[in-house]
């Protein structure tokens, strides 16, 4: 099992509803590692940089407007199949369509408004972390209750 790394948004709307302390919960409970955090607000140029692939797309101007509206916190996690842990915690993209017990299950109605992003895949989260954290903000150590939350053989 590989270690990973995955970059997560909460993003506006998860601000605006004071959601953050509850997710960020959520997140730690499933044992994934916080290695950056930072509150920021995206700009036009950052948006167009995080979402390259989604520029000349219709709906592009409408999540542009959505994660420029307001502060987000960017998160590092780190863990065992982090990307695929977090998407799972996260649910689908559609709060509507989402089982109860995700975040966006729990805590989301909107596609568009669906509180938080999560990196698809292992290259999108190394482009994603460089996007939103230099090296030198991420930090390096070993939570002294990582031996209890997951079997060396798993990591």
């Amino acid at each position: 099992m590989a270690t990973e790394r995955s970059l997560i948004l909460f993003k506006p709307d998860c601000v605006q509803r004071r959601l953050a302390g509850q997710l960020l919960t959520r997140i730690e409970d499933k044992g994934m590692k916080l290695i950056g955090m930072k509150m920021l607000q995206v700009t036009e140029e950052l948006a167009g940089r995080h979402y390259a692939e989604h520029v000349d797309k219709p709906f592009y101007p409408l999540l542009e407007e959505f994660i420029t509206a307001g502060p987000v916190i960017a998160l590092v996690v780190e863990g065992p199949e982090a990307i695929s842990v977090m998407r799972n915690l996260m649910g689908p993209t559609n709060g509507r369509e989402a089982a109860p017990g995700t975040i966006r299950g729990d805590f989301g109605a909107s596609r568009q408004m669906n509180l938080i992003h999560g990196s698809d895949g292992p290259e999108a989260a190394s482009r994603e972390i460089g996007i939103y954290f230099a090296d030198e903000e991420l930090c390096h150590y070993e939570p002294t209750l990582e031996p209890w939350v997951c079997a060396d053989d798993e990591k």
